[in-house]
């Protein structure tokens, strides 16, 4: 019966703690913790002291002190899709997820290839001289691991690619890493996903850059304003386009009849006399240009590319 109380009392605390932490703070970086032993995970509460806060606990117990508190706090369940394998949650008040999350990252240690587990990265054999005897070059072989002898121990001639991530890893493969001393894993805390003030998003999001956010946003304003204009129907995004070629219109109309209105003024009187706009040359020459009168008039061959400067001027105007 004691001992039953004492299971009790430890859920009731747990439940109580993990309660706590989710109100006290507003940040939380759900983290997978496959293959971490209690030796590598005190390390890693030891390196986020002081920063943030690591919990453990089984999901069912992990849902339940959540699904409690639902009513009270609603944006805690976004949580629990993500409470599946061997979860964990970091708690923290720190601005800086990033800076969190690099901590957690950094804490990783090296581990053998074990039989049956899955791969979390391409492992390759590089080439050259190994500490392996003679003996076992038909070991090599069986792997299809071209290889010679050269004094006395064996060389592996080119790099090998042995395990490709997500594949399990096989006995021959893992007595091999042991027979040539690669530890070619790492395990730590994974990053799965993150919470912040009542927003869950994928923990990848964490790496985008605030030039990365505004460009993504960008684009979906500009895509929403193709679409509005495409199908007539008015949005935000498509109101400065709307007014723009409305402006346009009138523009067009001001410039082919004589109504007139005051943002249109200043380009048709450029469009009915651009000589007016055109700049004066340099002073203090009596000599007239070469082709042109005595007078200073322009001949006529000039008159069209002065009309023409006067063109290209306005439709920069309008439509550039």
């Amino acid at each position: 019966m004691s001992g039953t109380g004492s299971k009790k009392e430890k859920k009731a605390e747990y439940f109580v703690k993990l309660v706590k932490l989710l109100e006290e703070y507003h940040k939380i970086l759900i983290v997978l913790c496959d293959n971490i032993g209690s030796a590598h995970m005190q390390r890693i509460r030891k390196s986020l002291r002081g920063q943030a806060v690591l919990l453990m606990g089984k999901n069912t117990m992990m849902r339940k002190a959540i699904r409690t508190h639902l009513q009270e706090h609603p944006d805690w369940e976004g949580i629990l899709p993500y409470i599946t394998g061997n979860i964990g949650m970091v708690f923290t008040n720190d601005e800086d997820l990033r800076r969190i999350r690099n901590i957690c990252l950094e804490s990783k240690v090296p581990a053998a290839a074990k039989a049956g587990i899955k791969a979390p990265s391409d492992v390759i054999v590089p080439k050259g001289i190994t500490t392996l005897e003679p003996t076992k070059t038909s070991f090599l072989q069986a792997l299809n691991i071209a290889s010679k002898i050269n004094k006395g121990t064996i060389e592996i001639l080119q790099d090998v690619p042995l395990i490709r991530k997500g594949d399990k890893v096989g006995s021959s493969e893992a007595t091999l890493l042991q027979m040539l001393d690669i530890r070619p894993f790492e395990y730590g805390l994974q990053m799965v996903a993150v919470y912040d003030n009542g927003f869950v998003y994928d923990a990848d999001v964490i790496d985008m850059t605030d030039n990365e956010i505004l460009s993504r946003f960008t684009i979906g304003i500009q895509n929403v304003a193709s679409l509005s204009l495409g199908t007539n129907f008015p949005t935000v995004a498509s109101f400065p386009h709307v007014v723009m070629n409305g402006y346009k219109n009138l523009l067009a109309i001001a410039l082919g009849t004589e109504y007139v209105f005051t943002q249109a003024e200043a380009i048709k009187q450029r469009a009915e006399n651009p000589d007016a706009f055109v700049s004066a040359g340099p002073s203090g020459g009596s000599a007239a240009p070469s082709g042109g009168s005595a007078g200073g008039a322009p001949d006529k061959e000039d008159e069209p590319a002065a009309k023409e400067e006067s063109e290209e001027a306005l439709d920069f105007d309008l439509f550039g």
